[in-house]
């Protein structure tokens, strides 16, 4: 398992901001749930962390290497 850290996540669609600066730290073992209305940025967030979305600043960083740029499947994660 590794630890998965966001830093000031940002998604914008054209000047629409989507996703508004979200950091946090999830460590080896630690069980998370993101809850929201319909709409919300839920699923953009998570695509992002897979490498599905691009993001539009901040840093995706698994056991501290950053992996904005990697390709889903260089990324080593699962969900």
């Amino acid at each position: 398992m590794a630890t998965l850290s966001l830093d000031n996540l940002k998604k914008s669609f054209g000047k629409v901001e989507v996703i508004h600066g979200v950091s946090m730290e999830i460590e080896d073992g630690e069980f998370i749930v993101i809850v929201g209305p319909s709409g919300c940025g839920k699923s953009t967030l998570l695509r992002m962390v897979a490498g599905l979305e691009t993001v539009s600043a901040g840093e995706v960083r698994i056991d501290g290497a950053r992996v904005n740029e990697k390709e889903p499947m260089d990324r080593d994660i699962a969900m």
